[in-house]
């Protein structure tokens, strides 16, 4: 059995019981980053052991992990925050875990894009997500497509590309970003584009959410 465990994003306190729960009884939890996830699993008093498991990890190490899963393993896949698969690592292994038989179990939670989304006061019921613009390659291409997208449009960014991200996009977009969402110094940033980029801070912290309105 396989489990896809949502964690918080930033609030211990969005830590469900199920969570708990499934962490402390699963044999392994495959963590993006151990000494991350120790963090989490040291605040809620769970032993389990851990093994890592992201982006970079080797296809014999995944299919090691899968090997252990047809043996009768119990393992929760988790992220550094949020839930796996949404732009963080995770889905790679789900499909080899599906490819194998293997029961594959959400344990729902946290998620900076539904968080964001929840709060941006722009329509819902449609958006596209686009995850992480590209740092280097095919950047020019990502921003001109998000341009065109008619309705609400949902992305990630590091800290470090920010003000170069605002720099790309239409500078009369209405949008809203949110940094360093549920934790103590959470902000939410709203206007055009060109208002959010006059008003940001020049050093940030963490990684922000962008939500851009839709064309008006």
């Amino acid at each position: 059995m396989l489990y896809v465990v949502a964690t918080p994003i930033g609030n211990l306190s969005d830590t469900s019981s199920r969570v708990i729960n499934t962490l402390k009884t699963v044999d392994v939890v495959a963590a993006e980053d151990t000494r991350v996830t120790k963090k989490l699993l040291d605040a809620f008093d769970i032993h389990t052991p851990t093994t890592s498991l992201h982006q970079h990890t080797s296809s014999t190490k995944e299919q090691t992990l899968v090997q252990d899963l047809q043996n009768g393993a119990t393992m929760a896949v988790v992220t550094d925050a949020g839930t796996p698969g949404i732009s963080d690592p995770g889905s790679r292994f789900v499909a080899m875990a599906l490819e194998q038989g293997i029961d594959v179990v959400p344990i729902p939670g946290p998620s900076a894009l539904t968080t964001a989304l929840s709060i941006c006061g722009f329509p819902t019921n449609r958006f596209t997500f686009v995850g992480f613009p590209p740092s280097k390659k095919g950047r020019k291409k990502f921003f001109d497509e998000v341009a065109h997208i008619p309705h609400t449009v949902v992305l990630y960014e590091s800290k470090h590309r920010l003000a170069k991200t605002l720099e790309a996009l239409p500078p009369t977009r209405r949008a809203m970003v949110g940094r360093e969402l549920t934790k103590m110094h959470e902000t939410i940033y709203r206007g055009t584009i060109e208002e959010i980029r006059k008003t940001l801070e020049e050093k940030q912290k963490g990684e922000m959410v962008i939500v851009l309105a839709p064309i008006s």
